[in-house]
């Protein structure tokens, strides 16, 4: 038996500017995708994953979806799928047939998705197992490559690849689509906190929307990706100071409100505004996380009593303020 697992990641900075080659800073968190992978009892193989309805569901002798599921189940298994279309090259089908668990219960929350990369994160640690599973030791950054691939192919050539890395490397990274990820230490005097802003967001389809916005108004596209671009380029020395930092995550979220304003994509919601000036009036910074929409929030204060201060002026006003660790270890195998 196998076992892998793999962090789920949350944009710090970076969302949307790293589409168009600046770099973003993440982290990873401590909310994990499970993967266990053992010889299966049968002739061919098999794959559960209770979390989105799968139980025990029967492949083809070489791992492949068989050809009648429906397309809906296929949906669901799209990441799986595609990360056996990556490995194909690796996988022999007279060996023995193997039997998947994934489990990825952690990355909801009353029933709504985070937002944190499940499906990232399943790319990450699917990859890593069935490449360990089939005698191929490689490096963290060619299992990145491999899983960026893989969910790449599952989301249809789009997303930049950063959530895939965080889930493979952990930490805190700088990432830049196409360069290795660089590895950075969480600085002491900032807090970060995940807040509840919604009951989760499609990031494909805001995604979709930013990219139409682009392709109808090229030019006030560009001057708003520059805007964001720029900002995203001092993210990794604002972290040597708290209140730069602070202050940068305030521009930021101006930058992506008026992104949004003019895509009309709903990056941004009335509670986000709302979570922005709480923030603000207790000395904090707030913005949305990834794509947005109605995942999770960030807000970010100097750490020790500024931070509870901040927490408990949230808490007082009716946001839940979800219990994540950033710089969670990355892809562990065992």
């Amino acid at each position: 038996m196998l076992q892998v697992s793999a962090p789920g990641k949350m944009f710090l900075l970076g969302e949307y500017a790293v589409l168009e080659g600046a770099p973003a800073l993440l982290s990873a968190v401590d909310r994990r995708v499970q993967v266990r992978i053992t010889a299966a009892a049968g002739s061919h193989w098999t794959i559960s994953a209770p979390d989105i309805g799968i139980e025990q569901l029967q492949l083809e002798h070489d791992g492949r979806l068989p050809q009648q599921l429906s397309a809906a189940t296929r949906k669901l298994l799209r990441v799986y799928a595609a990360v056996r279309t990556e490995l194909a090259a690796h996988i022999d089908p007279l060996a023995a047939p193997l039997a998947i668990h994934i489990s990825s219960g952690k990355f909801s929350h009353n029933g709504h998705k985070l937002g944190l990369g499940a499906s990232a994160a399943v790319a990450a640690a699917l990859s890593g197992a069935l490449l360990r599973t089939m005698g191929q030791n490689c490096t963290r950054d060619a299992l990145c490559r491999q899983a960026i691939a893989a969910h790449r192919r599952a989301q249809h050539d789009t997303g930049s690849g950063a959530d895939v890395a965080t889930s493979v490397h952990g930490g805190v990274l700088e990432y830049r689509a196409g360069e290795p990820a660089v590895e950075l230490a969480w600085p002491a005097d900032i807090t970060g906190m995940a807040v509840v802003t919604g009951t989760g967001a499609s990031t494909t389809q805001l995604v979709a929307r930013v990219k139409a916005y682009g392709k109808r108004a090229r030019q006030r596209y560009i001057a708003d990706m520059a805007q964001l671009q720029q900002l995203a380029g001092v993210a990794r020395a604002a972290l040597a100071d708290a209140d730069s930092f602070l202050q940068l995550v305030r521009a930021y979220f101006a930058a992506l409100q008026e992104l949004d304003k003019n895509a009309g994509a709903g990056i941004v919601l009335p509670a986000h505004h709302e979570l922005a000036a709480l923030a603000a009036r207790h000395g904090g910074a707030f913005k949305t996380c990834g794509a947005g929409g109605g995942d999770l929030g960030l807000a970010f204060a100097c750490s020790g009593e500024p931070a509870r201060r901040l927490a408990g002026a949230f808490t007082a006003a009716g946001a839940e303020i979800v219990p994540l660790s950033f710089a969670a270890q990355g892809l562990h195998y065992g």
